[in-house]
């Protein structure tokens, strides 16, 4: 078994225990306490568990980390991510943007296009793309998030029903092993649905964390979506369901 089966594996223990221990986990896989630490360093960096004193939980199924936090997460996977969505995306197209670390990734990936219309709820995206001259970026109007400057509200959904886009562009939080996509806010769920209804196709862009994250609110489901850009190969479970619902699995 290697580093990357024995983490995934690890992240799989703690789901079903909600807790495991150094010692334990030590005997389970027959390596060293030091080998299990740097391992669970790793975990709780990349947001799949959250490190306590000996040992390792699950994150917070009702509260997401902060935004700056999330912002270092797994940069190098999203960016990845980001470069291999960007070049499916044709000069000339429109497109959603919602809220998301990754979402903001994709934009920058994104500035090398031209010609493109560009509605967001995320004011990080319009800040990036603000500066394109040929691009057309419209801001969804409604409640601004302090945190993470993402737009919500009714006023959000009712700007967004306005328009029907070539592709929509979104993040997700968790990833269960049933399809459901999930999310922390419900608010912002009601957003990504109304983006999901209004796109001809939806690209969903998730670092490989997200397999093991099961926030509580269900934004839809993984059948709605057109295409998946992933970093890893995502579990067999979910793997299954891709080729279930003939969603295109794209990994960089």
């Amino acid at each position: 078994m290697n580093q990357q089966q024995r983490q995934e594996a690890i992240v799989e223990l703690v789901r079903r225990q909600g807790y495991a221990s150094i010692e334990q986990l030590t005997d389970h896989f027959a390596v060293t306490p030091q080998t299990i630490r740097r391992d669970l360093n790793a975990l709780a960096d990349e947001g799949s568990l959250r490190r306590v004193h000996g040992g390792a939980g699950l994150e917070s199924s009702t509260v997401n980390a902060s935004y700056s936090t999330r912002k270092t997460l797994n940069q190098e996977a999203k960016q990845r991510i980001a470069t291999l969505l960007a070049q499916h995306i044709p000069d000339n197209a429109s497109l959603f943007i919602n809220i998301g670390t990754t979402t903001e990734m994709v934009a920058e990936a994104l500035l090398g296009h031209s010609g493109l219309e560009v509605i967001t709820n995320n004011l990080n995206v319009a800040a990036i793309l603000q500066h394109k001259e040929d691009f057309n970026v419209i801001i969804a109007g409604g409640q601004v998030r302090s945190r993470d400057g993402g737009i919500i509200g009714e006023a959000t959904i009712d700007f967004i029903n306005q328009f029907k886009v070539d592709v929509g562009i979104i993040g997700i939080s968790g990833i269960d092993e049933d399809g459901s996509l999930l999310e922390f806010d419900y608010q912002e769920v009601r957003v990504a649905q109304a983006i999901i209804r209004n796109s001809r196709q939806v690209y969903l862009a998730a670092d490989h964390s997200k397999f093991h994250r099961n926030p509580s609110v269900r934004q839809g489901n993984i059948a709605q979506i057109d295409a998946l850009f992933t970093d890893r190969r995502p579990p067999d479970a979910i793997r299954q369901l891709l080729e279930q619902h003939g969603v295109a699995l794209h990994l960089p």
